[in-house]
């Protein structure tokens, strides 16, 4: 029945997105680009494409650092305009996809106050998406609790703390920690939401988030090896929303090395071909690589189907991954590594989106 009525407060909004979606980059786009010799060159090609005047309004000497910055603002932009139209719960929804950016922006921050860093340094390298009016403050707090208690319990990431608040004394160890048990918290939360929402948005949504859940567990367990953390504390870690879930979390628990999480990834169809070994001549291509690839896919089905949600977050993850392709190839171009330039991840296959 929501169906019926969803396009009386989201049809304009759900329309607007997919015509965004249209202007992803193509393969052939990707081809004229791998082929630029300077970033001058990649800039005229851009002009040609959804991105227009982007990287043209700035007097600056053209640099990588400013063509990626140039890209996020162009993605806040375009978010901000989809959030200041929302009604609820497509509003609640798309708070909820800043709310990575917001666990990012604090453990950064966390991270810079421990080395010494001025806040005045580090504000501008924050995510906007994942801005809030505390953030300043989160450099003078000790441990987890006094973050809680001094900054964070009245911003929208106080819910998720209940799990991680400890007293603890804060290094860069427990910083990232404490991001682990935020994005457990988060996600197990965005994924009840979603499935409270039901429906398409419902049946889009909660396998992307489970897929993201199973994506931490598997780093969380490959990047604690050689590392104090316990395999309790570990498992403490893992997100329980995702197919892991119960049993393959278990077991990721209880591995020791790398070749015992492939033993667990064989178990799953969707990770074992992450886990496998690429095929002669395919290329290298990190762990990291593939768990994008196969995101990239689930998130290019969101918009097979209508009248649901997850094409609003499916559409903002496609398009970090695009700025992601486009400032690999402008590193290739600037130190002259054509080799590598191809090692971006397509978005759709074909010309035709």
């Amino acid at each position: 029945m929501a169906e019926l009525s969803f396009n009386v407060d989201h049809g304009y909004l759900e329309g607007l997105v997919r015509g965004m979606k249209a202007g992803i980059l193509t393969r052939t786009d990707y081809h004229n680009l791998a082929q630029c010799d300077t970033l001058e060159d990649m800039k005229l090609h851009l002009q040609c494409t959804d991105y227009g005047k982007t990287l043209s309004s700035s007097e600056d000497d053209l640099t990588v650092s400013l063509v990626d910055s140039r890209l996020r603002d162009n993605l806040v932009a375009e978010f901000s305009c989809l959030r200041s139209n929302a009604l609820p719960p497509l509003s609640t929804f798309l708070d909820y996809i800043t709310y990575s950016y917001m666990i990012d922006n604090v453990v950064m921050l966390i991270t810079g106050a421990l080395k010494q860093r001025d806040v005045a340094e580090l504000l501008p390298r924050c995510h906007p998406l994942g801005a809030f009016d505390q953030m300043a403050a989160v450099g003078i707090a000790r441990t987890p609790t006094e973050l809680y208690s001094a900054v964070l319990v009245d911003t929208p990431l106080a819910p998720f703390f209940q799990d991680a608040v400890s007293e603890s004394n804060l290094d860069e160890m427990e910083a990232e920690i404490l991001r682990n048990k935020l994005f457990k918290a988060y996600l197990e939360s965005f994924h009840s939401f979603c499935k409270n929402i039901g429906g398409a948005t419902k049946d889009i949504m909660c396998p992307v988030l489970e897929f993201e859940a199973d994506r931490r567990a598997f780093i969380i367990t490959v990047n604690s090896f050689g590392t104090d953390l316990s395999s309790a504390d570990r498992s403490a870690l893992y997100p329980a929303c995702g197919e892991l879930h119960p049993e393959g979390l278990r077991l990721l628990g209880r591995a020791q090395d790398a070749a015992q999480v492939k033993d667990v990834a064989d178990c799953y169809p969707t990770y074992k071909i992450i886990f496998d070994e690429p095929e002669p001549g395919s290329g290298f291509k990190t762990l990291e690589d593939r768990f994008f690839e196969q995101e990239v896919k689930l998130n290019a089905l969101a918009f097979l189907q209508q009248f649901h949600f997850g094409v609003f977050y499916s559409y903002i993850k496609l398009k970090e991954q695009e700025s992601r392709n486009i400032v690999w190839i402008a590193e290739c171009v600037t130190q002259r590594q054509k080799s590598k330039i191809h090692n971006y991840i397509p978005i759709f296959q074909g010309t035709e989106q």
